[in-house]
């Protein structure tokens, strides 16, 4: 079976998925898009309005934000993926909730292992602690730990996570875009400068030699 092929199995149990109660209200589920190859993997919190009508992650206005982002350091949405750790949206954009991180994050779990992408850009605070306690690193807050680059392994799967701020944070509070801006900056530096050592950590994983 091929990488495309499994990952095309898991869109489709996204799709199918009852393990909480979130599926009675959707119109669509949202398992993620882009390059099943990229090296950098983008994970927002749960689906929105638009991304539940749709079906896709970040096309509302915060997507929009985001696709700026990206294209503002030299890459495009085919060059990465981009997935939420709920799938479905909570009704009224709410937070989600513990047992629904619990039930659909299995799936993100198992992308990262096929996709196997070099660094994970946490957007936001739910996406932020689930993946860093997923490496041992326990989250007090999301402006304590953005902008920040820490070193882990997922299901055997070695990784760096860079988190920042969701966008739709940058939509409330204009001040946040500057923050966001900068973090992303540093997703450029990282690819960029390969070999750079920052905060003891050694980038040269970036080298795609190993690909």
């Amino acid at each position: 079976m091929t990488l495309e092929d499994k990952m095309h199995k898991i869109e489709e149990e996204i799709k199918r998925c009852t393990k909480c109660s979130l599926w009675k209200k959707r119109t669509n589920a949202v398992p993620g898009e882009g390059n099943y190859q990229a090296e950098i993997m983008f994970i927002g919190e749960a689906p929105g309005r638009y991304e539940d009508l749709q079906g896709r992650p970040f096309v509302g206005a915060a997507g929009k934000l985001l696709t700026s982002l990206i294209e503002d350091i030299g890459l495009t949405r085919a060059d990465v993926y981009i997935t939420n750790v709920v799938k479905c949206r909570p009704p009224n954009n709410r937070d989600p909730k513990q047992e629904e991180i619990s039930a659909c994050s299995p799936y993100l779990v198992r992308q990262i292992s096929l996709i196997k992408p070099k660094l994970l850009v946490t957007l936001g605070r739910h996406s932020t602690k689930f993946i860093l306690e997923k490496i041992g690193v326990k989250v007090s807050g999301i402006t304590k730990v953005r902008g920040t680059l820490f070193e882990g392994e997922i299901n055997g799967v070695p990784v760096k996570v860079l988190p920042t701020y969701h966008p739709a944070a940058a939509l409330y509070n204009p001040a946040l875009k500057d923050t966001l801006q900068a973090d992303f900056r540093k997703i450029l530096e990282i690819i960029k400068e390969k070999n750079q050592v920052k905060k003891g950590v050694t980038l040269d994983f970036f080298l795609k030699s190993d690909r």
